[in-house]
């Protein structure tokens, strides 16, 4: 299990509003390099985000479905994992007088990551959701400056 949050320092309304871009995921989810397409409807049940994910030549092609959305308080997400599989994520989204509080919990779905979960595995993803969360954090601040 992956747990990590981040205090941003603007209300939930202009978190959502970032979390509601498709193309935005490219700017703030670590490893990915592009995204290809975006759903119309994103971030309603069932629509999905297709990207290309990976590090220097090793790239596949991947889809984010969200699977659950409460607009402005949670957004729960399965995203292909290609080789690895699907992890389920959950983003919630927490007022916290005039700021928000983000946590985003990810563990592993389906697939050989499923299967092979670890320690190891848990301590991968949130080497990965640390900086992740602070990339949101960094873009929600940049686009609502103060």
């Amino acid at each position: 299990m992956a747990l990590v949050n981040v205090l941003i320092r603007r209300p939930p309304e202009q978190v959502w509003e970032v979390l509601s871009d498709g193309y935005a995921y490219a700017d703030w989810v670590v490893g990915t390099q592009e995204i290809r397409a975006v759903d119309d409807g994103w971030p309603n049940v069932g629509s999905a985000i297709h990207y290309t994910v990976g590090v220097g030549p090793i790239q596949f092609q991947g889809r984010t479905r969200v699977r659950r959305s409460e607009p402005g308080r949670q957004l729960g997400l399965e995203a292909d994992g290609g080789p690895l599989g699907t992890a389920r994520i959950v983003i919630d989204v927490y007022e916290w007088g005039e700021d928000t509080v983000v946590v985003v919990d990810e563990h592993p779905l389906r697939g050989a990551a499923y299967r092979f979960h670890s320690a190891f595995s848990d301590a991968v993803l949130l080497m990965r959701g640390r900086p992740m969360v602070r990339n949101l954090a960094r873009l929600v601040e940049s686009r609502h400056p103060r």
